[in-house]
């Protein structure tokens, strides 16, 4: 029987990143067991071959902590770090945790795109750019694929909503790894159009 980690789950990735993944929360079986984002259940399994598919992850496999998977120029974070009951976060849960999201967003000198994994993601990466300072000309709608624009001074960062990719999603049909890997080529393109 393998131990759990059952600790608030850390960000992963480039600490240098220009972009950052926004989940919903450590999956119980998952990330929960493992102690690290989007590993060890299905979700991690479509994620990071799309990530190694678009040069930001160098290998598709994850199994654990220690499986040596490096991501690349991106950060994967979530709006909650403690695995919810049932799946479903309260807004109370949300709210506590808010802070650490604004902390390691300011923190990133580099960032100039966030991809929003499902509405609630999307919703806490909005929220924590709007409480450090980005102006948006409207409140973001979630739907897969739409873009926001966040400025502060001179420096924008691009929102990017994605479906998240649960198996309630990909079992249905409502994200396709076609879809997904669009999002990615779409991040790529806007890293390569950003400056300061």
């Amino acid at each position: 029987m393998q131990e759990y980690w059952g600790k608030p789950v850390p960000a992963f990735g480039d600490p240098f990143a220009r972009a950052v993944l926004v989940g919903l929360a450590p999956g119980a079986h998952g990330s929960n067991r493992t102690g690290r984002m989007f590993t060890g259940d299905a979700s991690g399994v479509w994620l990071f071959r799309a990530l190694h598919r678009a040069g930001f992850a160098s290998q598709a496999e994850q199994r654990d902590k220690n499986d040596g998977l490096i991501l690349h120029d991106v950060l994967i974070t979530a709006a909650l770090r403690c695995a919810p009951p049932g799946n479903k976060p309260a807004p109370e849960q949300l709210r506590r945790c808010a802070p650490y999201l604004r902390e390691e967003l300011a923190a990133l000198t580099d960032l100039r795109v966030i991809v929003g994994l499902g509405a609630i993601g999307t919703r806490a990466a909005y929220d924590a750019l709007s409480n450090i300072g980005y102006a948006f000309k409207a409140r973001p709608v979630f739907s897969h694929g739409a873009e926001s624009q966040g400025l502060r001074g001179r420096r924008t960062i691009t929102l990017l909503a994605s479906y998240h990719p649960s198996r309630q999603n990909t079992n249905t049909g409502v994200l396709t790894e076609p879809m997904f890997d669009a999002i990615f080529t779409r991040t790529r393109e806007l890293l390569s159009l950003s400056a300061f």
